[in-house]
């Protein structure tokens, strides 16, 4: 790795000096000639160089002083309007726009950036400063040398003049912009609802405003426009900004007994975003010493270069504004999960049980589809009916209390990263934490197997039984004409079978998450309550019957929608892939082992041993397909909810490995754990 960054691109700094201000070569773009400077100084590979000098161009000024009173002048021409308070409150902070709207915003903004007028110093900044990694090796230039380049330059500090339009008045405009944002913003009515704590107190949010009104008149009458940090003033601003801060903490911290809608999270990360600004932007009024007055104004313009640099951020976006919802989606998957995890023989065979009741609702299911497909109508009337039937047994499966057993991995990937969570949390335990996820995925993996035997042994003779009755009924072999497509797409060999079963896969983990999306908006807008104490109903119902349904909604509503909209992806990706001319399809063990039995049924049992056997390994495939994707992409979802790093992924893979190796059976059946 380099220690330092020498200049070595094309052309030299005597060079552009030169053909500037000798040639006059930038005569009709003069911005050119700092674009060019830059890029000379400006490291090819910012990440990897440890220090980025500047000593070559300082010592060349100093060699040639006839360029720095140049130099001066240029830039005079060049930035001619200090008007940057736009920069400083908007920058890297959310707009009032919804979540997609700011993502496509941004995007277009990346792609076709904003430009300010011409002479502003916000503009300089677009067309100097315009790669995102400008703030990194920037950091890297030692202060002094700045400094150095501050002085030769012949730059005055910000605080000798505070007329309007000056560099320190944009920075005293821009926080009281700010505060007056967030005042407003936290004063409306659903963000006062997530932090009914504060209802009997004046806002913090008012005072700060207040107070920082006050400090702008002692700043502005005051004959040196600058505090000490010892001033009650600036003591008061920063113990109001803390209220502020824990305001905003707390009303995240209540999601968790009131729900939260994405635009409420968004108000509250802007306000936060708000408030970090505002926090950043504070001690550049304070000056201690005579060196503080030079040390803020170099700090501004390298503040000023990095908001800009970042104010097109998409990643920071999705990750700050997703993660509280996630976190809460999880947290309703989480507790969700808990009953998918059985512990002793009683829990172990009652999930088998369940397990059987959904096998035998799945048997008339594959049934059902493969009537359909009889029917003669376009794809979108197939989609319909496939959907129609799939989300009706699901459904009818949830009511029932029945088990399908893929339906457990996006619920218990949840527990095991709350688990997690809670173990980094304790220390006491830390060391521990890793063993005792090795038993509780074991405990996971064999509630899924006896989940997975319970669904496959029922699914397929009750669909046997089913075609076979229907061929005693009417004399006529239903799964005939279908026979061989239904055996040929087991395999995953001959067919894009295991694709199929990732795709159910995804949808296997976007019904967990929907699930968990309308437990938080149930939650958030009270809707169990709002049915509880609507007088139409209770006039029409009765008070007691209308908490009954209150209550159902409460637990049921959210496990309904998921299930309806979990049978419409398998319903209808058949037909979107002969719209988009695409091989789609989906692929599920339960319905995959029902499939089979209409196909040997069709076949009249005459398929021969390869099919029989790909037939068989092709379930098993589809099965673990079906986990482990969908397992998969909730555990990633979990664990980015709780911030917890991916590396502990391995060491959990890791802890399970060597305790698989010790009590393998203990992965299959619910046996007496006598290892520690």
């Amino acid at each position: 790795m380099n220690v330092r960054h020498q200049f070595q691109q094309d052309k030299s700094i005597k060079e552009l000096f030169e053909n500037h201000f000798d040639k006059d070569t930038y005569a009709d773009e003069k911005l050119l000639f700092l674009v060019d400077l830059i890029h000379v100084i400006r490291p090819k590979k910012p990440k990897e160089i440890q220090q980025v000098s500047l000593i070559d161009f300082i010592n060349f000024l100093k060699d040639n002083p006839v360029y720095i009173s140049l130099f001066r002048n240029y830039f005079k021409t060049i930035v001619n309007k200090n008007k940057f308070s736009r920069l400083l409150t908007d920058s890297g902070i959310l707009n009032d726009n919804h979540f997609v709207t700011e993502i496509k915003k941004r995007i277009f903004d990346k792609f076709l950036p904003f430009q300010p007028e011409k002479g502003t110093l916000q503009f300089v900044l677009n067309q100097v400063f315009y790669l995102s990694t400008d703030p990194i090796w920037i950091n890297k230039i030692p202060y002094n040398e700045i400094v150095i380049v501050y002085e030769l330059l012949g730059f005055k500090d910000i605080y000798g003049n505070i007329k309007e339009e000056t560099p320190f008045s944009e920075i005293i405009l821009a926080m009281q912009i700010l505060a007056q944002r967030m005042s407003g913003r936290a004063l409306e009515n659903d963000v006062i609802k997530m932090v009914p704590e504060y209802s009997n107190f004046e806002s913090p949010f008012l005072g700060f405003e207040k107070e920082l009104n006050h400090l702008e008149h002692i700043i502005r009458t005051n004959n040196y426009h600058y505090i000490n940090s010892s001033e009650l003033v600036y003591k008061q601003l920063l113990l109001l900004h803390k209220q502020c801060d824990d305001f905003v903490d707390k009303a995240f911290l209540n999601s968790s007994k009131y729900g939260i809608s994405l635009t409420v999270n968004q108000s509250l990360l802007r306000i936060r975003q708000q408030l970090v600004r505002i926090k950043e932007l504070l001690p550049l009024i304070v000056v201690e010493i005579e060196e503080d007055k030079v040390r803020n104004s170099t700090l501004i313009l390298l503040k000023l270069i990095r908001y800009n640099c970042y104010k097109n951020n998409i990643r920071k976006l999705f990750l700050e504004s997703t993660q509280l919802i996630s976190y809460e989606i999880t947290q309703h998957t989480a507790k969700s999960g808990q009953k998918y995890i059985t512990d002793g023989y009683k829990e172990y065979f009652t999930m088998f049980y369940k397990a059987i009741g959904g096998g035998f609702i799945v048997g008339f299911l594959c049934l059902f589809k493969l009537l359909f497909s009889k029917v003669d109508t376009s794809a979108f009337g197939h989609a319909f009916l496939y959907s129609f039937n799939y989300a009706f047994g699901f459904i009818l499966i949830f009511l029932l209390g029945y088990t399908l057993a893929t339906k457990q991995p996006a619920m218990t990937a949840a527990t095991i990263a709350q688990t997690l969570e809670e173990g980094m949390k304790n220390k006491n335990q830390a060391n521990d934490k890793h063993k005792s996820f090795a038993k509780l995925f074991a405990r996971i993996f064999r509630t899924q197997f006896i989940a997975f035997v319970g669904n496959v042994l029922f699914a397929f003779p009750v669909s046997l039984l089913l075609i076979w009755f229907l061929d005693f009924l009417l004399g006529t072999n239903l799964a005939e004409a279908k026979a061989e497509k239904l055996i040929s797409d087991l395999s995953p060999i001959h067919s894009l079978a295991l694709l199929h079963a990732a795709i159910a896969g995804v949808f296997l983990f976007l019904s967990g998450i929907i699930s968990g999306n309308i437990s938080n908006r149930n939650k958030h807008y009270q809707v169990a309550y709002r049915i509880q104490e609507n007088p139409f109903l209770k006039q029409t119902f009765g008070i007691q019957k209308t908490k009954s349904i209150s209550n159902w909604v409460n637990e049921n509503w959210a496990g309904v929608v998921s299930n309806l909209w979990f049978g419409i992806f398998l319903g209808s990706t058949a037909s979107l892939g002969i719209f988009f001319g695409l091989n789609l399809d989906i692929r599920h063990i339960t319905f995959a082992s029902g499939n089979f039995a209409l196909g040997l049924y069709g076949s009249h049992f005459t398929i021969n041993f390869w099919s029989f056997f790909w037939s068989i390994i092709g379930i098993g495939l589809i099965g673990f397909i079906n986990f482990i994707v969908s397992f998969t992409l909730s555990m990633l979802l979990a664990f980015r909810s709780r911030n917890i790093p991916l590396s502990e992924l391995h060491l959990l893979n890791k802890s399970i490995f060597n305790y698989f190796k010790k009590a393998p059976l203990n992965f299959f059946f619910p046996l007496k754990d006598k290892v520690i």
